[in-house]
């Protein structure tokens, strides 16, 4: 890493530091060279900003200059005073002031040799960098992170396509989903992102808490290929999952990535079976889908489902997991996740109905209703459903069929005719109400 005080050691320059000796140890990525009397615009953090004060007139004027360096995180200035009679008293002060390393150039010192010298010492610098990279290609990724870190002078991270910090320096300043969401949507932030190389369908980003120079910026990219080998090169460790467990039923329609992903969403879950859209796993413990969320911009797939089993025996758990993610299927969105828990239980039972017998069953149960409601242009059918998820209440079915209770006292009755049952007596009304369900 080249930094401040590197400069000073650089033959034939003697820069002669007149502010901010204790700052030094700053990093340098590049070189800038102005003489606006605010380059704040133009700037970026890390920038050695060479000037020859061209645009210092008067006392005062250092201010707005200095502080747009400060501003932009300049790591340090190096002026002449060759055509200002040396370097005015405000402009030290106003560094000294803006915390900001203030480097005296000699007046005979052309400012090419000191770009050409800068320029030259931060390439060597980041081939070095690249080595020292290198070196610790079989590394774990925590290593990996601290050497670029180093190199960068800035916090690094790994995250998941789905949100989640692999490894980092520190901690990640905003929610990593929130990275995740702003690199798919190819926004700016405050964080360099870069992608992982590799195979995998669910990525895995390298993070750099702050912008970068082009030097460092092959350097990231440097990063990403190692942490890709890493990554492919890991064996993912083996899992004891209880006898009693979830099952995770997941679905990438229109993709076979379902297998990357519900090995990423679940790193303790055990894998079951995968038929390329659509693989299972076990998992003690369900950590929920908001994460699916997250990924989804970033896959192939059009949509992605997810069915979570009751915690139970694996073959119970899975049935129900089949059933969740089928519920999941008839749903609208992009990702939806349905727990068998949060389904009826009637529901579950008439899942594992052939769909012959469950027409057959609706026929026998329901056939004359449906017949006199074809026949009289009528909806008794709709009558007895919302009486019967009323409670089999008069009033309240009435109150939400917008009718009079007399009135609808009477159409269930009719209905309770035609059915040959009393639509009153719990037995008849279980009977009624799964055939009902059993269209869906």
């Amino acid at each position: 890493m080249t930094t401040v005080k590197t400069l000073l050691g650089l033959p034939g320059l003697r820069l002669r530091p007149r502010a901010g000796a204790e700052l030094l140890d700053r990093p340098v990525t590049r070189i800038y060279v102005t003489e606006l009397p605010d380059p704040g615009r133009y700037l970026s953090a890390g920038e050695l900003v060479l000037s020859g004060l061209l645009w210092w007139r008067r006392p005062g004027d250092a201010e707005p200059f200095v502080a747009a360096l400060a501003r932009s995180g300049a790591a340090a200035l190096a002026a002449s005073g060759a055509d200002s009679g040396g370097i005015p008293g405000d402009v030290v002060e106003a560094c000294e002031r803006h915390r900001i390393p203030l480097l005296e150039v000699p007046a005979d010192l052309s400012f090419s040799v000191i770009t050409e010298q800068v320029v030259l010492a931060l390439a060597a610098a980041s081939e070095s960098a690249r080595k020292r990279l290198q070196a610790a290609a079989d590394a774990p990724v925590e290593t990996l992170l601290e050497r670029a870190s180093a190199e960068f002078g800035l916090p690094c991270w790994v995250l998941s396509g789905l949100g989640r910090v692999v490894a980092g320096t520190s901690p990640l300043p905003v929610p990593a989903p929130d990275v995740v969401r702003r690199y798919a949507a190819k926004e700016a932030g405050s964080l360099t992102v870069v992608p992982v190389e590799g195979r995998h369908a669910v990525p895995w980003l390298v993070a750099v808490g702050g912008s970068l120079s082009t030097a460092q910026a092959e350097l990231a990219d440097e990063l990403a290929g190692l942490v890709g080998v890493t990554r492919a090169r890991s064996v993912p460790p083996d899992v004891e999952v209880p006898a009693e467990a979830h099952v995770v039923a997941l679905r990438t329609e229109g993709s076979d990535e379902s297998r990357d992903v519900l090995r990423e969403l679940l790193p303790d879950g055990l894998l079951l079976e995968s038929t390329g859209d659509t693989s299972y796993a076990a998992v003690a413990r369900w950590p929920g889908a908001a994460e699916l969320s997250t990924v989804e911009p970033l896959l192939r797939a059009s949509r992605i489902l997810c069915g979570v089993g009751d915690s139970a025996p694996r073959a119970e758990a899975s049935a129900t997991a089949r059933f969740a993610l089928d519920v999941a299927a008839g749903r609208a969105g992009r990702v939806v996740a349905v727990q068998a828990s949060e389904v009826e239980a009637h529901r579950l039972l008439l899942a594992g109905t052939p769909d012959g017998l469950r027409a057959a069953l609706r026929r026998r149960v329901l056939g004359p209703l449906l017949d006199y409601d074809a026949e009289q242009h009528t909806d008794l059918v709709h009558t007895v459903r919302v009486f019967l998820e009323c409670s089999g209440s008069p009033t309240r079915a009435a109150k939400a069929l917008h009718v009079h209770v007399n009135t609808l006292r009477y159409r269930i009755g009719r209905a309770g005719e035609l059915l040959g049952a009393d639509l009153t007596e719990f037995t008849d009304q279980l009977d009624v109400y799964l055939a009902l369900r059993m269209e869906e």
